[in-house]
């Protein structure tokens, strides 16, 4: 069922997505070039609501609404959504933007997900108490956030998600998780059919609709798929969606550093940065899709290791962020700490 979902979740996305470009036209739900944009021509921004479309008529096949968490997640979505489309056709404030994700992660934590605990290593867990429900508001507007940065070149948020989506799938078969199967199965679909239309030429955007949508239902699945992970049961999630969330707290480090406020928007992010060092729109997009399938390849293997190798894997990988980070400016060209650390590291044993 889990696989005849995807292939079906798949053709919908395939075909809904022409129609919805039809329709955002029509609305006038368009994206306008700009200095801070890549793109340089109108193009249609709803498309999003094809992946939404796709997998509401999708995820009844695998008999996934007879688990007592379904609806709060269709709830949550269908909220998300609405907040994104009229943030694609009105241009919502932050304010209200905000406002619609801490009700569409409220829709899911009344229905009863939420992080209770945290498995920690030696069989032990860190009780969350009063922690857990803020704790998890926080992960599912934070990913919610982070997906919707990452969205500014053509399939880029549809192709990192895919990468997330399908780890999560393969990590819920391993761990006999059938909710989070058909859910991951059905979601990876739904977008792999949108990124048909949206890979470099896009022809149509995810928009906000999209976005958040993906954003939405990735923080609320990894929550679900991880949760009974041996060792550092939340890092593993946070591992697997490394580039949109590393992206994110550069970002905010980003304009701490240089005294801006949280809310402006920039031309710094990870795409930004690789496209100024002369990769193409293309060989950018494909970058990212490798270092999140690293990621991911890490997040499936850190699910299946021993305390010693986690912690190993895990100071290697946050290593590797940090030298990046800094290697294409994702704070600023002066921001290179560990760089000057080494570099001095290095002087020092010359001089000797």
């Amino acid at each position: 069922m889990t696989a005849i979902s995807l292939v079906v979740c798949f053709i919908i996305a395939l075909v809904m997505t022409p129609i919805i470009k039809k329709f955002a036209i029509k609305i006038g739900a368009t994206d306008q070039p700009n200095d801070r944009k890549v793109h340089q021509k109108v193009m249609a921004r709803i498309g999003g609501l094809a992946i939404f479309i796709a997998f509401i008529a999708g995820i009844f096949i695998p008999q996934a609404h007879t688990h007592e968490f379904f609806y709060p997640i269709l709830i949550g979505a269908f909220i998300i959504t609405l907040t994104g489309f009229l943030d694609d056709l009105f241009e919502l404030s932050a304010k209200w933007k905000l406002l619609g994700q801490i009700a569409a992660a409220s829709a899911v934590v009344i229905g009863g997900i939420h992080v209770e605990f945290i498995n920690l290593p030696f069989d032990m867990q860190w009780q969350l108490g009063w922690l857990s429900i803020p704790l998890t508001m926080l992960w599912i507007i934070g990913v919610t956030n982070a997906i919707n940065l990452i969205d500014g070149l053509d399939g880029l948020a549809a192709g990192v998600s895919s990468i997330v989506l399908a780890t999560i799938t393969i990590v819920a078969i391993i761990d006999s998780n059938v909710f989070v199967m058909a859910l991951g199965a059905v979601m990876l679909g739904s977008t792999l059919g949108f990124l048909v239309h949206n890979f470099n030429p896009a022809k149509i955007f995810m928009g906000d609709t999209g976005a958040l949508f993906l954003g939405f239902m990735i923080s609320v699945i990894s929550l679900l798929g991880f949760k009974n992970i041996t060792v550092f049961s939340l890092l593993i999630p946070a591992i697997l969606l490394a580039v949109p969330i590393s992206d994110t707290l550069f970002a905010i480090i980003r304009r701490i550093v240089n005294k801006k406020p949280l809310s402006i928007a920039d031309k710094s992010h990870l795409h930004h940065c690789l496209l100024n060092l002369g990769y193409s729109h293309k060989q950018t997009v494909l970058i990212i899709y490798a270092m999140s399938a690293l990621f991911g390849i890490a997040a499936i293997v850190l699910t299946l290791s021993e305390l010693w190798v986690t912690v190993l894997v895990v100071l290697a990988l946050l290593t590797c962020i940090e030298i990046f980070a800094e290697k294409v400016g994702l704070v600023s060209k002066e921001y290179r700490p560990f760089m000057k650390f080494f570099t001095k590291i290095g002087d020092n044993i010359t001089r000797r």
